[in-house]
């Protein structure tokens, strides 16, 4: 079988195309970015169902198939946003009823691990999550993907995005705050947040916010990720030692951050354990690891009526029943 998967639950509006073996056929975005500011949800909502047309049909000139071939679509159903997931749901039930084929709603933050796993050929891994809105240690336990840690505030990207924001950086900021940081010199003292085994980032973007002027914007920029990071350290390893997994899988879009690479590197180095970072085209949101997350959960015998294919902008990770896993 083969499914399209749309990912739709921020900035991206992706599609992907993958066989039952996890070849991914296509892989196409388009993605919403502003040169100041963040996310506005009614215009990337505008965005999202103005690209659709074209996206689709470049994924499926790319796979080289028509929709003869195409036995699944599937969509993200949350988390994300309340606009950018209704732009997906949208285009996903339109082509499910003009092509007369089958329709899945997927975990967002499910599917990111799935992905991972599948190209990093990591088995049992403790994974960290490491998106926008969320950020997830998350090991598999008795038939879900149990939370062991998150934040209690705002997710890590956005913590990125959100102290660019102030820098008068675009969006996405993560990925110039992340070559700042090599540039850093010098590291100021900042709020170290851990709580048993959550994170708050809320308190290290208001007092690195207010040095911006006071010190240089590289020295802060390192200052704010080496932080924020060593927390994200600090509660991995501490999962590790809980469960006794010795594999440490890194997903989501800030997982394309040199600067993360370097520091759960040195961690997994003195714990004994593998470290596992996908290439960045999965990190970062695409409509390959929603099809594949298609594939998995329709394999394993799951079927969605047409009246259940609604957005959830809270969809936990561990709400999902993980049945195509062995206990």
């Amino acid at each position: 079988m083969i499914c399209l998967g749309i990912e739709s639950t921020a900035h991206t509006f992706g599609v992907g195309i993958v066989d039952d073996k996890g070849k991914a056929l296509a892989n196409e975005r388009a993605s919403f970015t502003t040169k100041e500011g963040g996310i506005k949800p009614r215009e990337a909502f505008d965005h999202h169902v103005r690209e659709a047309p074209g996206v689709v049909r470049k994924a499926m000139d790319n796979a080289g198939i028509g929709w003869k071939e195409i036995g699944l679509v599937s969509f993200a159903r949350g988390p994300g946003i309340g606009p950018c997931l209704t732009a997906g749901a949208i285009v996903s039930r339109t082509l499910s009823l003009l092509h007369n084929k089958p329709l899945l709603g997927v975990n967002h933050c499910v599917a990111h691990i799935e992905i991972g796993r599948l190209v990093t050929k990591s088995k049992d891994p403790i994974v960290l999550y490491t998106s926008g809105a969320n950020t997830q240690v998350i090991g598999y336990e008795s038939g879900k993907y149990r939370i062991y840690g998150e934040t209690l505030d705002m997710g890590v990207g956005n913590l990125l995005d959100s102290f660019g924001r102030e820098m008068g950086l675009g969006f996405p900021a993560g990925p110039a705050i992340d070559r700042m940081y090599f540039d850093g010199k010098k590291y100021i003292e900042l709020p170290y947040s851990v709580k048993g085994m959550d994170l708050a980032f809320s308190g290290l973007f208001t007092a690195a916010s207010k040095k911006i002027g006071k010190a240089g914007k590289e020295d802060l920029a390192y200052s704010l990720m080496h932080t924020a990071f060593a927390m994200l350290a600090e509660v991995t390893e501490r999962a590790l030692a809980h469960t006794g997994k010795k594999e440490v899988l890194v997903v989501g879009g800030v997982a394309a951050s040199k600067a993360l690479k370097e520091i759960m590197g040195e961690m997994c180095r003195a714990r004994g354990a593998k470290l596992h970072i996908p290439p960045m085209e999965v990190c970062i949101d695409n409509g390959v690891m929603v099809a594949w997350q298609g594939l998995l959960e329709h394999r394993h015998g799951r079927r969605m009526n047409f009246e259940e294919m609604v957005t959830d902008q809270r969809f936990r990770t561990d709400q999902v029943d993980v049945n195509w896993l062995k206990p």
